[in-house]
């Protein structure tokens, strides 16, 4: 019977050890807050400071936010993946106190929501449905913990090519794992691998003159993970254009 025992108790604390593990219940930060932004169909929150233009389009839906600019680290953060919930006993916060997993989409500026977004401030200008998902929107304002996660998304890496000649400049969507890009190298079908330069957001670019040529893309995120897209783009693409290919 003690060995039972002994052993029954040594299954409970794995299983209890496992509860916690799944539940996630490690690693949160304290000291942030959460306001929100755009209407209820998340209207306003398009077209910020990653570039990624309509968000619901490109897939990224109404579970985004601004950061204010610590967090957003001159948008080297962009499609970064963050869990986030409301600081449990606030009388905002919902009940069960859920979570949710937003998308770091645009900055939030000084000055913002009463200053709530002054740096050295860690703040959530989340958009309106996602704000609705863990706090009472009538409240505008609530304290919250959060976490970076790895960022789970549907099909490819998406490539949309903009620009003219011996200027093009690539937006790339759609990033899992990380979610953002630190580093991107474009190589042409008549060149070697070329490195290419952060315009803005997730935008980059590069001098040379590849039209004609088809494209393929290695991209490195923050994490040092690195996927090699080849002939993502075929020799007859156009600016303007998107295409897709491997995923994190």
């Amino acid at each position: 019977m003690e060995i039972f025992s002994r052993v029954t108790g040594l299954l409970l604390s794995i299983f209890f050890l496992g509860a916690r593990q799944i539940r996630g219940d490690e690693g949160w930060t304290d000291g942030a807050h959460a306001t929100y932004y755009g209407g209820s169909d998340a209207s306003g929150t398009n077209n910020g400071a990653c570039g990624y233009g309509n968000q619901l389009s490109a897939g990224y839906g109404v579970l985004t936010t601004a950061l204010s600019a610590p967090l957003f680290n001159d948008g080297h953060v962009c499609g970064a993946c963050f869990e986030v919930k409301c600081s449990w006993g606030d009388s905002g916060c919902l009940a069960g106190n859920p979570s949710i997993v937003v998308t770091a989409t645009n900055l939030c500026p000084q000055g913002s929501n009463g200053g709530w977004c002054d740096s050295p401030k860690q703040h959530f200008d989340l958009a309106q449905p996602a704000f609705a998902l863990i706090a009472v929107t009538l409240n505008g304002h609530v304290p919250i913990q959060y976490r970076r996660v790895s960022c789970k998304r549907d099909g490819g890496l998406r490539f949309t090519i903009n620009g003219h000649v011996y200027f093009n400049l690539v937006l790339i969507e759609n990033v899992g794992g990380t979610g953002d890009v630190s580093a991107v190298s474009i190589k042409g079908s008549k060149t070697g691998w070329r490195p290419m330069t952060r315009n803005w957001g997730q935008n980059w670019q590069d001098g040379g003159d590849l039209t004609g040529q088809s494209l393929s893309f290695e991209v490195t995120t923050s994490d040092g993970s690195k996927i090699t897209a080849y002939d993502v783009a075929p020799d007859y693409w156009q600016f303007g254009q998107t295409f897709s290919g491997g995923q994190f």
